[in-house]
């Protein structure tokens, strides 16, 4: 099936920076084994470039694990809102949340959330992470708190909090257990709270008569969803 790969033609592979290999290099190191126990050598050896590359682009190794972070952050929001956006209604996108965060654990070498990972290996008192995870956490609730508030939430905020608090338990124990199976749980816990904010779904039915005979004929139900 070798013939079905296109050849590269010299002069058009496009390029990667050495700022690229140095993120890239840091993100799969900072992933899998830490951030702590990754070191400048082992990010270069990684990248393929040198030391002095590295200081030229980074001022230290906390820019770059800020520049990680920051860029990590942004490609997942991306994906989790667009996997949230794709049902009609807010109640569906808000019923999406667990279904995506099942196939995000299913994935292979899936190593939980940057943010939380960044925070829990730092002393309690560093406050620049932090703020870069606060912010990240701060833009997924406003969006959650968006689509709880047009389900007809009467405290979207507050059903936020609630949801992103089921969100970071299945994100943690998805990571400590590997079992994806663990946001169906966090799935029902959620159901549970948006019936008592924005109420159960509500069935329409459409009774449809097609009477043959009159009495005799039975009506028929079409069973649809309603928001």
């Amino acid at each position: 099936m070798t013939d079905a790969i296109p050849q590269a033609v010299e002069g058009n592979v496009p390029q990667v920076s050495p700022r690229d290999r140095l993120m890239d290099a840091a993100t799969r190191l900072f992933c899998k084994n830490g951030i702590n126990a990754t070191g400048i050598d082992a990010i270069v050896s990684e990248a393929g470039t040198a030391k002095t590359t590295l200081y030229k682009n980074f001022k230290s190794k906390n820019e770059l694990v800020e520049a990680v972070l920051e860029s990590e952050g942004k490609v997942w929001r991306g994906w989790f809102i667009a996997a949230i956006e794709r049902p009609a209604t807010p109640r569906e996108k808000l019923d999406s949340i667990f279904p995506a965060l099942k196939k995000w654990f299913g994935e292979e070498g899936y190593t939980g959330c940057v943010f939380i990972n960044a925070v829990g290996e730092h002393p309690k008192d560093e406050t620049r992470l932090r703020d870069l995870a606060l912010r990240h956490k701060s833009f997924v609730l406003s969006h959650i708190a968006g689509l709880a508030r047009a389900a007809g939430a009467k405290k979207p905020e507050f059903l936020a909090h609630q949801i992103g608090l089921l969100m970071d338990g299945a994100i943690v124990a998805a990571m400590v257990t590997r079992d994806p199976s663990v946001a169906d749980a966090a799935g029902m816990a959620a159901n549970a709270l948006l019936d008592e904010a924005c109420g159960p779904i509500r069935v329409r039915r459409t009774r449809r008569s097609g009477l043959q005979g009159g009495a005799a004929a039975l009506a028929k139900e079409d069973l649809s969803v309603v928001d």
